[in-house]
């Protein structure tokens, strides 16, 4: 088992699930938004190289933002799936309990502490 309480388990799913929900409104808006930009205005055609690498910018910056949320909802959505096998609340990498004042920190996490220094330090 997880070593997660009914109320533990129960909280924490409720959590994943409204970030989820925001997650689906955010990259929702987030492409309303890319949509908008890429919308060529009447005038675009006279504007100056100025302003066009400015928009040029402005729709980097607004795909970038998208393909983030998208990351997020990805993370959030596997964290979701191991409800299913019950698996949630257990290190990806040993196998040993993450424990609930990380899990409540982020509950999305994957790794227990000692396996994720690990990995971080592997990075660096």
């Amino acid at each position: 088992m997880n070593g997660l309480d009914d109320i533990e388990w129960t909280a924490l799913r409720e959590r994943l699930e409204r970030a989820r929900a925001a997650l689906l409104s955010q990259l929702a808006d987030d492409l309303d938004r890319s949509a908008d930009v890429r919308a060529p205005a009447p005038h675009e055609a006279e504007a100056s190289p100025a302003d066009n690498a400015s928009q040029r910018t402005l729709n980097a910056l607004v795909h970038e933002a998208a393909e983030h949320t998208a990351r997020q909802l990805h993370i959030v959505r596997h964290a979701l799936a191991k409800f299913d096998d019950h698996s949630y609340g257990l290190c990806e990498r040993c196998g040993e309990l993450i424990g609930y004042s990380r899990l409540n920190a982020r509950p999305e996490a994957r790794l227990c502490i000692a396996c994720q220094t690990l990995q971080e330090q592997r990075r660096r």
